[in-house]
């Protein structure tokens, strides 16, 4: 599944957007959802892949089944999208690159933003617990931001 997540990072960025993407699966393995970053195309600073995903996944199912679901995702989600992936209900996320890696894919003086807490941390102050599994299939998951992030990405 984290292949499939990141196959939907490298749809993103075919599509214009950020090389991000993630998807939800059920309990037994089930693909329910994917999710892509639509960031640039959309022209929304909250388009990240893992918060289209759980708008998706909140109206799509009730949080029983949220609560027994997994996000995988390309690279670890952000604070922003760690609180979404919080409030969902969704208990387990894995992912691909570790989101501090970012960073090496920036050029100097790349408009690239990046914010310095973990999803660890966001779910450390949590009222119910969230497992948090990664990196994995680092190599992998990084490919698709190999020479994305330049002077103009913002």
């Amino acid at each position: 599944m984290l292949r499939r997540a990141i196959a939907a990072a490298a749809r993103a960025r075919a599509a214009g957007n950020h090389p991000f993407g993630a998807v939800l699966v059920a309990a037994n393995g089930e693909l329910l959802l994917e999710g892509e970053n639509t960031v640039l195309t959309e022209r929304d600073c909250t388009g990240h892949a893992e918060l289209n995903l759980v708008r998706q996944a909140s109206r799509r199912f009730d949080r029983t089944v949220l609560a027994t679901c997994t996000l995988v995702s390309s690279t670890e989600p952000c604070a922003m999208c760690a609180g979404a992936i919080f409030w969902s209900g969704i208990p387990r996320v894995v992912f691909g690159l570790e989101g501090r890696r970012l960073r090496e894919f920036a050029a100097p003086g790349s408009a690239a933003s990046f914010l310095e807490i973990n999803s660890r941390e966001v779910f450390r102050g949590a009222s119910h617990s969230v497992t948090v599994v990664g990196p994995l299939l680092e190599e992998e998951a990084s490919a698709v931001h190999r020479g994305f992030w330049t002077a103009g990405v913002s």
